[in-house]
């Protein structure tokens, strides 16, 4: 049985009995700080387990995309050299919320193994945790369980995504490939071996742990059910490693030919073809390689399996070739990969040709290690700094130093790597509490969308804690919740409205909105008057900072669509930020953009807003609107009907968005891009201004123009001219000082020559020029040198407003046997808190301590004379 035909029975098994088919979520986590990556099919589900997402569905059932590569789930390591550890994997679930528990969940997972995938009962094997004795009595009493086939276990059967969030006790099945295998039963001393392998796992949801390791009894009891797709292939397909199955024969087959390499059951091999599938699908998501974070992980994941191809003789770039056999094994079952196949190898190619010159860089660098290698031991700070600073791969140096006869000090290196997880620990995002949430029933009503002001009931009152209130007082802060508000909640890059609640006598100022659980906050600090709950308000929404805010947030839809116009459609949105006063959006580039590239996109965006098209906004299933080709913004999390944002001529932008728009694209008023600069490894940052605010801007530019043209008596269109003349004025004068200044250096060198000593036969002179820059002190050290035939010349400026003393030591040819330039000028510039080196006959250096130059420059004679 196919892998296709395997998932594809799993999702309609389930549709059959009541469940809702949900598509693979992104692998980056939609709002949740705790997790690096999507690593089980129940993170989409994360808020709905907790009661903060409330979908129209209570039984929902999903192939879920998976990467296991870093953070508590992290199978790196491991991958390619045991049968089943992968970094990416699809996990099939099913899931109850506050639906059927324990007793249907079991019921459904016996009779889609026994009964539609035909699996042998005395071929499965059963765990529960110790403690529940109500899945035991199920699984032996209900579905007639062989005793002997079934375990009671600890930790293994209490299950958890990360240190906080949802968790409870779980229930695995394996299966048993029979005794011609090595490896023993759940719970047995021999279970680490391959005999038993565990297909699925029952997982139910009762407890939400929060960052004190407190169990807090969720709202509703659920099921959160997953079976590992190349596991359970391997079972259907009767071989033992999931590097077997044909999910993973054609990805070995063009690893084995990309690589020349013919023996597709080597471990590298196996590296390869699992990590091209994990790489391929983070970039798709949106993932790019870089040095922190995720983008750290995937470069990782990249660099390992290259390594693994050049161990095996790989020449140049073979990964990105890779990216075709991926697509045709999986694309038809995830278009989104098909669509990304460009992108993907674009990505890959720009770094495996990076990692090629890491690679040729780490190598001289280890060469000059070994050659000045005290003993036969390298050190564990040299590898650390190899492998963390300049990304030369740990097993590199460890095959280098083998073919040289060197050891190496791992505990040193693990020393040192510790330390840098501790800092990474330290600094890192991931791992933060979930959130605490404010305890209500219900949710607000959202009446923005067509008023500005609405008449509404105050259902809740919370200080800044979270802590519910009876009444606030005049002057208190506080959070108020009303039963309906015009007020829109910060979400998806557009600030929450600020604006007034009006009061029987009185009024709150509203500072800020956001949304939590359904409910709309209202931020802010009552002026006058009492509020209490119950209490009926006039909520007023500021309308100018709101119009000012529409503007930017549809500006920001036509922006991406020009710039996946102009760039490519590789450009995925980052991350915005809508304001009144400006747009930022970010977006996935690998280089800053050309002056006719953001000239050509402000064109595009302003085209469609003379355009004058009228906005079209249409609530639809998700389905329908990805067949109306809608774009889906950067990690947002959608329900199963969603807003569908049409902008612009003739379709122009068609987008899933919750946002408050124009009703025009001409009320847009005008888009001008004021600033793009990169902010991360492939992403770049373009900031933006609309209507008034681009008017304020384009005025004050006018301004600034006008006073430069009465600067230089000029017309504004006469600028550029004045200022062509001055700047090529200012360059000819430029030359004429410093000709002027190399004259007067060789005068004054001329003069100094006189002051030369002679130590040990030897002319040495050592002395402070005046009026002379530090970047003019090579050439009069060669006047010198030229001019003294013979000798020793060492010369210092002093610059006291910046605090920075520069030297230089020469020494004529013939002296270079018996004094060295570069140590003669460490011993000046260690006087003046510095520095320095060079070649035997000329060294420059620098310091701080102004006042020490005169004494560092006697001392020269003294030096000279213990050496000469």
């Amino acid at each position: 049985m196919k892998s296709a035909d395997i998932r594809q029975a799993f999702l309609s098994y389930f549709e059959e009995h009541g469940h809702t088919r949900v598509p693979s979520s992104s692998l980056v986590p939609g709002n949740d700080p705790t997790l690096l990556f999507t690593n089980a099919g129940m993170v989409p589900f994360k808020d709905v387990f907790l009661g903060r997402d409330p979908r129209d569905y209570v039984r929902a059932t999903s192939s879920q995309r998976c990467v296991r590569a870093g953070g508590k789930h992290n199978d790196l390591d491991n991958v390619g050299y045991t049968a089943r550890h992968h970094t990416f994997f699809e996990m099939l679930g099913n899931f109850s919320f506050g639906d059927y528990f324990k007793r249907d969940a079991i019921r459904f997972a016996w009779t889609f193994l026994t009964e539609v995938m035909g699996l042998p009962k005395e071929k499965l094997w059963v765990t529960v945790h110790i403690s529940d004795d109500e899945a035991e009595r199920i699984w032996k009493d209900d579905m007639g369980i062989d005793p002997t086939r079934f375990s009671k276990l600890d930790e293994d059967n209490f299950w958890q995504m990360g240190d906080t969030g949802p968790c409870g006790p779980s229930s695995e099945i394996f299966f048993d490939h029979g005794p011609e295998v090595a490896g023993g039963p759940p719970g047995s001393p021999d279970e680490d071996g391959d005999r038993y392998i565990e297909i699925w796992n029952l997982v139910f949801m009762q407890f939400d742990r929060d960052s004190q390791g407190n169990l807090n009894p969720l709202p509703k009891p659920s099921i959160d059910t997953g079976m590992g797709l190349e596991r359970v292939a391997a079972v259907m397909q009767g071989v033992h490693s999931n590097y077997e199955i044909d999910l993973f024969q054609n990805l070995l087959k063009a690893a084995a030919e990309a690589t020349e390499h013919a023996d597709t059951t080597t471990p590298s091999l196996r590296v390869i073809a699992d990590h091209i599938r994990s790489c391929a699908f983070l970039i798709t998501d949106g993932v790019l390689p870089s040095n922190e974070g995720r983008g750290y992980v995937l470069r990782r994941i990249i660099r390992r399996a290259i390594r693994h191809g050049h161990k095996l003789g790989a020449r140049g770039s073979f990964f990105h070739r890779l990216v075709a056999a991926l697509d045709a094994e999986m694309g038809d079952a995830y278009p989104e990969l098909r669509q990304a196949r460009g992108q993907i190898e674009r990505v890959l190619l720009k770094e495996e040709e990076q990692f090629a010159r890491t690679l040729d860089h780490g190598m001289g660098l280890l060469e000059t290690a070994l050659s000045e290698l005290d003993g036969d031991t390298l050190p564990g700070e040299t590898i650390f700094k190899l492998y963390d600073t300049y990304g030369f791969p740990y097993d590199l140096t460890a095959d280098v130093c083998r073919e040289r006869g060197v050891g190496l000090d791992e505990t040193g290196f693990e020393r040192e790597l510790e330390a840098q997880r501790e800092r990474a620990r330290a600094a890192s995002q991931f791992g933060a509490e979930y959130g605490a949430t404010i305890e209500l029933e219900g949710q607000t009503d959202f009446t923005g969308y067509e008023r500005l002001e609405d008449e509404a009931t105050v259902v809740g009152l919370f200080d800044s804690e979270g802590n519910a209130l009876v009444a606030l007082e005049p002057e208190q802060r506080g959070v108020v919740v009303l039963d309906r508000t015009p007020f829109y909640g910060e979400s998806g890059g557009q600030v929450g409205d600020t604006g007034y609640l009006q009061l029987a006598e009185g009024r709150f100022l509203v500072k800020d909105t956001q949304k939590q659980a359904g409910h709309h906050l209202h931020q802010g600090v009552l002026l006058e008057g009492s509020l209490e709950v119950g209490a009926k308000v006039t909520p007023q929404v500021d309308a100018s900072l709101r119009t000012a805010t529409v503007r930017n947030h549809s500006a920001t839809h036509l922006l991406h669509k020009a710039l996946r116009m102009v760039l490519g459609d590789h450009v995925q949105q980052k991350g915005s930020l809508v304001t009144p006063e400006r747009l930022r959006f970010d977006f996935s580039h690998f280089e800053a953009m050309t002056a006719e590239q953001l000239k050509e996109v402000e064109r595009l965006v302003n085209e469609q807003v003379l355009a004058n098209a009228p906005t079209r906004v249409e609530t639809m299933t998700l389905d329908e609107a990805r067949e109306r080709g809608a774009a889906a913004l950067f990690e947002a999390k959608y329900a199963d009907r969603v807003r569908v944002l049409t902008i612009g001529a003739d379709d122009y932008s068609v987008e899933l968005c919750g946002g408050t728009h124009v009703q025009r694209s001409g009320d847009i008023g005008c888009f001008h891009i004021v600033t793009e600069a990169g902010i991360a490894s492939g992403v770049r940052r373009i900031e933006a201004i609309t209507g008034e605010g681009a008017l304020a801007w384009f005025a004050a530019q006018e301004d600034s123009l006008q006073r430069v043209a009465e600067r230089l008596k000029a017309r504004p269109e006469q600028i550029e001219e004045r200022v062509e003349s001055l700047v090529e004025r200012n360059r000819s004068l430029e030359k004429e000082l410093e000709r002027l200044k190399a004259k007067l250096a060789s005068a004054a060198g001329s003069d100094m020559l006189s002051q030369a000593q002679e130590i040990k036969g030897v002319k040495v002179l050592s002395t402070q020029l005046e009026g002379v820059s530090g970047k003019d002190l090579r050439g009069v050290l060669d006047q010198l040198k030229n001019k003294l035939g013979s000798g020793v010349v060492v010369l210092g400026v002093a610059d006291d407003a910046a605090g920075k003393v520069s030297l230089i030591a020469g020494v004529t040819d013939d002296l270079t046997a018996r004094v060295k330039a570069g140590e003669l000028i460490n011993h000046v510039a260690g006087q003046v808190g510095g520095k320095g080196g060079g070649r035997p006959d000329m060294a420059q250096a620098g310091g701080s301590d102004v006042a020490a130059l005169p004494a560092a420059l006697d001392s020269v004679s003294d030096w000279l004379n213990t050496r000469l």
